[in-house]
């Protein structure tokens, strides 16, 4: 390489003199050898049996991947988060991490908790078996090669949040209505990318496989039992399909406002393990197309962000008007179920003819009378006044769901000040990138990440030490108060250019 200095004067550069000496005397120039990455997996067993029912096996699972100067980890737990919500405690992140610090002397920050979010039930000793998992994978520490990839998948999943007509948005979730199919527009989008990170021992059998994907594991299985759900059966897929003994590591991606397909079906049983064998099968081929190689790169970024809290004082304020406006609105009637139910079959199974045969409307005009006719002009009207308070309360129940989140995380706010720390992370091993949030991020966020990051291989994990509920964009927090993720929340919109200039600028590093 030539180097310009100043007036005129040029120089070589040492390792180009070296290069041109080898090649006048002939000697072949040996590439410098990639640093040694070693890698190790374990995963132990985190199930409460203490339940009525037990469908299938929760796991924690650890992977550590290391080089002559570095240490990472990576830990994966079935279950809803690592703090807040469900059974695992809030000082669950920093126990664990004192204890690896005491035992193995590994950096606290260099170890990256993800919840895959599926709702089974953990045992109570999670934190301790947790640590028994990254030791296990400590001692199992061997010389591997790496490789990464990505698969794809778009069965198994859907964007949950339904734009309306009106401007505003809605969610497909138990916990309320639909709104009437009339009045949706359009979805969201969905990222059906698989991103897939594969280490193999010197002997080419399979160790581990860690591999991102969003989507809510929720479906549940037909008997309700405790279940590590869609990627719990994905992962069994995998590992029975991989060399014996070799672990695969479910990292949940920005799955805040994506739900498993047939989600809201009520025609048959809710069954994860169909569309937990598809992502598998999906994941295997993008496995199997993976070539590993040397690669000793390895490299970890920790940053604690400060990103603003949300007001919600106003919104509160507007909802709780027009939640009085709408119960105003409801409309006395003289129908109740009982008597609409067989009403609304009768007028829909017969428009023309309800009330009776149709001799009897025929003899009726032929008499010069219209009873029949004007009792159907009633029992229409009726009807369509009973549908729009059933319409009306539906509304009112969405409301009142996503109002009370508000006021939750409105007092939460209030006490806590004007911002909230957040840990994110950065990941590099080989031309595995990965970027980490403690929300729920929905799926725009990793999309827009992807699409800014300079590598091809750029992943994004929300649910990562820690939880701070769900991360909407900017744009769905004018929707504040009608869907679950805008009203769950505690960010103000700003956060979303925050946290992405600081993944891309991590990203960069890494």
């Amino acid at each position: 390489m030539l180097v310009k200095h100043g007036q005129g004067r040029i120089t070589v550069q040492l390792g180009t003199l070296v290069a041109l000496g080898a090649a006048i005397v002939g000697f072949p120039l040996a590439a410098a050898p990639a640093p040694q990455l070693w890698a190790g997996a374990a995963k132990v067993d985190i199930t409460n049996r203490n339940v009525p029912l037990v469908n299938d096996p929760l796991f924690v699972k650890a992977l550590v991947v290391g080089n002559e100067t570095t240490r990472a980890v990576i830990v994966t737990v079935d279950a809803v988060a690592v703090a807040e919500i469900g059974t695992i405690k809030n000082d669950y992140v920093a126990n664990v991490r004192a204890q690896l610090k005491k035992d193995l002397k590994l950096e606290p920050a260099n170890i990256l908790f993800n919840a895959s979010h599926c709702h089974g039930v953990v045992c109570a000793d999670v934190e301790q078996r947790t640590v028994a998992a990254v030791k296990e994978a400590w001692g199992n520490l061997v010389p591997v090669t790496v490789g990464a990839g990505s698969g794809r998948e778009n069965r198994v999943m859907e964007n949950r949040r339904v734009r309306l007509k009106n401007g505003r948005e809605a969610d497909v979730r138990h916990a309320y209505s639909l709104p009437p199919d009339e009045e949706v527009a359009g979805i969201g989008p969905v990222d059906p990318e698989i991103g897939v990170l594969r280490f193999d021992r010197k002997s080419g059998q399979t160790l581990a496989v860690v591999y991102n994907f969003a989507c809510h594991p929720i479906q549940s299985v037909p008997n309700g039992g405790n279940s590590a759900d869609v990627t719990g059966f994905a992962s069994r897929l995998i590992e029975d399909n991989l060399s014996h003994g070799a672990i695969a590591l479910f990292v949940q991606g920005c799955g805040g406002d994506i739900n498993p397909v047939l989600y809201k079906d009520v025609s048959i049983p809710r069954d994860a393990e169909p569309l937990g064998n598809m992502l598998g099968l999906s994941t295997m081929q993008a496995i199997r197309k993976i070539q590993t190689r040397e690669s000793g790169e390895l490299k970890v970024i920790s940053e604690i962000l400060a990103l603003p809290r949300a007001d919600h004082a106003q919104r509160i304020e507007s909802l709780q008007a027009e939640q009085t406006k709408l119960m105003q609105s409801l409309k006395g009637t003289m129908l109740n179920l009982k008597t609409f139910v067989p009403l609304i079959v009768k007028y829909n199974y017969s428009s023309e003819y309800p009330s009776s045969y149709s001799h009897r409307y025929m003899h009726d005009q032929m008499i010069g009378r219209s009873d029949l006719l004007t009792l159907d002009a009633d029992n229409r009207r009726r009807i369509q006044d009973y549908i729009a308070n059933i319409y009306i309360m539906e509304e009112l129940s969405r409301m009142n769901v996503n109002l009370a989140l508000l006021k939750k995380h409105q007092a939460r706010n209030l006490a806590a000040g004007r911002t909230i720390e957040v840990e994110v992370m950065g990941l590099r091993i080989g031309d595995f990138r990965l970027v980490s949030f403690p929300g729920e991020l929905t799926v725009q966020i990793g999309l827009n990440i992807k699409k800014a990051s300079p590598h091809a291989r750029t992943f994004v994990a929300g649910y990562s030490n820690g939880y701070i509920y769900y991360s909407p964009t900017a744009e769905q927090l004018k929707n504040v108060g009608r869907a679950q993720e805008d009203s769950d929340c505690l960010l103000a919109p700003e956060w979303q250019k925050i946290y992405e200039e600081k993944a891309l600028e991590m990203l960069k590093i890494l």
